[in-house]
């Protein structure tokens, strides 16, 4: 499909290295753009990556330090330092990490380099929720109702019950469902407060509150925005996230099963708007919550490319990496909302190195044998090599699978070919839990919600194995083991010292 705007046609770059400032399969993803335009990748790494893909594949690669494997990333001064030894003139930061923090993007413009992403001003506006909804709400845009605790912190407590229950009260800095409580019964809303506010607090040194009405059985459901800031902006679509565990995304698509063509342009085009609004800059996504009967919410935005980006590409042709760069470069975005078209349907699945029927419990192990699927309409994003080790140190996302097809059916039909297909032997992975997920009627009927987990925990069980399979299966894995194999093949002391004799 013919995307609007090539990035080809940027003569000039001003920039001839990026330097990605991230790991795993969203570097490789960002290094495969940025040497495809013919500019060099560079890349920061912690020793606990050293044999990874995006190292192995990086034109050049610079060894960081830290505490911890994390704290390594999150080290903006040694990251700048690595991008001008490299002799970098831009620098993408993917998501999490630095991706949405404003010190970060005003050290790297301070430098001299680019920052692709928004400006410093931006995530700063969309990165508290409390400023971002007042913002929003000021601008004529749909919030939930809500009390927001900078307003008078002396009448919160009271001005949440006002809104009534069921609640929902979550930390203004917050992210990643992190210190998000539930309150249906109000006589526990200080109690629950109080816990939202010291997770708060631990997880992002911010303890600042804020409650909203809470939906029942809500989707989430987000849309991807691009501008240039130059006061150019068009969307790119919604995606439906509203499969997830803990408040944390499992699968995507786009698009929505939901939305009819009347509210698809009225959710995409309050996005729009939402990002005019603030002359952005770069790639952006908005959040919603959707409501049972048609209602939508702000939610938030996340200023920077979200995890679930691919799916909006297999639908719309456009490269939004390619995109960023293009935008950082000081192009302008070049085409109208009329030139964005939207071409079959996409599912993106997170692998996860997790046992879905123990609570999704991370897991941990060496891979010991790694086969990605195949086939027409299958993509697979990942960071991850056969050999290498998966660590309690990150996240546990270790790949995603994305498919694409002519509609919902074709596209789900490849998902569960294409996780049956994979093989990833050494620690236990959600393919199994994916496919059980797809399978469920209500997700084949696209009838899902954030809660729809919780409600049906069946689903997270593993199926019961006869013991006879079960004892075949732990033999031979047993027998793939190299410590397992040399003792099988081992000859005893005693025979080996017989020597050459024969009877």
């Amino acid at each position: 499909m013919n995307a609007p705007s090539p990035s080809s046609d940027v003569q000039h770059w001003p920039f001839e290295t990026v330097l990605v400032a991230n790991r795993g399969e969203i570097a490789v993803r960002v290094l495969r753009t940025v040497q495809k335009l013919g500019l060099k990748g560079a890349l920061v790494y912690h020793a606990a990556d050293r044999g990874t893909a995006a190292v192995k594949m990086a034109d050049h690669a610079t060894e960081i330090t830290g505490e911890t494997p994390v704290a390594s990333y999150l080290d903006g001064e040694q990251i700048i330092a690595a991008a001008k030894a490299c002799g970098a003139g831009a620098i993408h930061p993917g998501y999490g990490f630095l991706s949405e923090n404003r010190g970060f993007c005003e050290a790297v413009e301070a430098a001299g380099m680019r920052f692709i992403g928004p400006t410093p001003a931006q995530i700063d506006l969309m990165g508290d929720k409390v400023r971002a909804r007042k913002f929003v709400e000021k601008a004529g845009f749909p919030v939930a109702p809500s009390a927001i605790e900078d307003d008078d912190p002396a009448s919160f407590v009271e001005r949440s019950r006002k809104v009534g229950a069921p609640l929902l009260i979550k930390p203004s800095a917050g992210g990643g469902g992190k210190g998000m409580r539930i309150v249906r019964d109000l006589s526990l809303l200080e109690q629950e407060i109080e816990r939202s506010r010291s997770e708060g607090q631990r997880y992002f040194g911010d303890g600042r509150l804020y409650c909203e009405r809470f939906i029942e059985n809500p989707r989430h459901i987000e849309v991807q925005v691009l501008g240039d800031g130059q006061g150019a902006v068009v969307h790119v679509f919604e995606r439906e996230c509203s499969v997830q565990r803990r408040f944390q995304k499992i699968i995507e698509e786009a698009p929505s099963p939901a939305l009819s063509p009347e509210l698809r342009e009225k959710i995409c085009e309050t996005a729009a708007g939402i990002a005019r609004s603030i002359g952005y800059r770069n790639a952006g996504t908005v959040e919603f919550i959707f409501g049972q009967g048609g209602e939508f919410y702000f939610l938030e935005m996340n200023t920077r490319l979200q995890v679930e980006h691919p799916v909006t590409e297999e639908i719309s042709g456009i490269d939004l990496v390619a995109e960023q760069l293009r935008i950082a470069a000081g192009e302008p975005l070049g085409y109208g909302q009329d030139a964005v078209r939207s071409h079959g349907h996409a599912v993106e699945f997170r692998i996860y190195a997790e046992d879905a029927a123990r609570d999704y419990a991370p897991t941990t192990g060496s891979i010991l044998m790694l086969h990605p699927p195949q086939g027409e309409g299958v993509r697979w994003d990942s960071g991850i090599l056969q050999g290498g080790e998966v660590t309690a140190a990150f996240d546990p996302m270790i790949a995603k699978l994305i498919v694409w097809g002519r509609d919902r059916e074709e596209a789900i039909g490849r998902g569960n070919r294409a996780l049956k297909d994979t093989v990833l032997l050494g620690c236990k992975t959600n393919t199994g839990f994916l496919r059980r997920r797809i399978a469920h009627p209500a997700f084949v009927a696209g009838d899902v919600h954030t809660g729809f987990l919780d409600a049906n925990p069946q689903i997270a069980a593993e199926p019961e194995l006869p013991p006879e399979t079960l004892q075949a299966l732990l033999a031979v894995a047993a027998l793939s083991t190299r410590p397992m194999r040399d003792a099988a093949d081992a000859v005893p002391d005693l025979h080996a010292a017989m020597g050459a004799w024969r009877n």
